[in-house]
């Protein structure tokens, strides 16, 4: 097998070289603003180490990839109560997509998509005001991370919340069918700012160790959810975690993961590493183009691939 400290500086050197780098999501003004030329990569080991290459200490925009640490909060508040409210199939829809929320009668497919993620936040909220389920979310992140740095980029989370209009409509949609408990504005104020946190490769894959250690900070040994409530995320991640790119990304990457539209994606190699890679680039699925041909090329190098014998 490939050494690692080889592996990476080739492979930030070669996505250096590309330039079919997709395009940044110029929906969301300020993420509009990233240069794409940017690539960096992480790898937290469960022995401790952490190797990097690129940009890997430059924060971005971790976006959709927030949904991962609230879905684990929300399932610590309600447990398995909260498949009564989001479902667990993979959308084969767009992200945003209001058609299937229509046809299922406002209960969202997963908790990864953005009327998943919008109950998510709801079930957080309860309880609290906005201001403290947020930084409930962001002091999590925090701990996971062992890094009180991390913080929420105020004008990017003001940006989504000027141009968020099909999020609203997402929301009082759900609302309509009595899927969302508080006002769409409070629960999208969240929303919007925790999908928001900048964090760089080196955080981020630091602050998802515990999954590939089975619920385990390796670092500290402190359990952070169950053996088997991580492998349910991991199978989430796995299934739903690109969009309608999932399966795809299943077939060439061969990991649990979770992308970002600010171009950042969290992969998971279980007993082995968390994996953090951006490239502000997008494909046509919203996923990082070159962040998911590194991924490839990296599993495939370390043969970490979930179904390798």
């Amino acid at each position: 097998m490939a050494e690692l400290e080889e592996v990476l500086p080739a492979l930030a050197e070669e996505m250096a070289a590309r330039t079919d780098r997709g395009e940044v999501a110029d929906y969301i003004p300020q993420l509009r603003k990233i240069d794409p030329d940017r690539f960096g990569i992480a790898v937290a080991l469960n022995d401790g180490r952490v190797i990097t290459a690129g940009d890997a200490d430059e924060a971005f925009s971790i976006q959709s990839i927030s949904k991962m640490f609230t879905l684990t909060l929300a399932l610590g508040k309600v447990g398995d109560a909260l498949w009564r409210r989001v479902g667990r199939e993979p959308s084969g829809n767009p992200f945003n997509s209001i058609v299937q929320l229509e046809h299922e009668l406002g209960i969202p497919r997963n908790p990864f998509i953005n009327a998943g993620a919008i109950v998510v936040t709801d079930v957080l909220l309860a309880g609290h005001q906005p201001r403290e389920a947020l930084g409930e979310i962001l002091r999590f992140i925090q701990f996971l991370a062992d890094d009180d740095g991390i913080a929420i980029d105020r004008e990017v989370a003001a940006s989504e919340r000027a141009t968020g209009y099909r999020n609203f409509a997402l929301a009082n949609y759900m609302r309509a069918f009595g899927n969302l408990q508080h006002e769409p504005e409070l629960a999208l104020g969240v929303y919007f700012h925790h999908c928001a946190i900048a964090m760089s490769c080196r955080q981020l894959a630091l602050s998802a160790q515990f999954l590939a250690h089975e619920g385990r900070n390796p670092a500290t040994g402190h359990s952070v959810v169950s053996a088997e409530r991580a492998r349910r995320i991991l199978a989430l991640m796995l299934t739903c975690g690109h969009y309608d790119g999932s399966g795809d990304f299943a077939f060439r990457v061969g990991i649990p993961g979770k992308s970002g539209v600010g171009g950042g994606i969290i992969g998971i190699v279980p007993g082995v590493a968390s994996i953090a890679v951006w490239s502000p680039g997008l494909n046509e699925n919203g996923n990082s183009r070159l962040g998911s041909i590194a991924l490839e090329k990296l599993t495939k190098a370390m043969n970490w691939s979930v179904f390798a014998p």
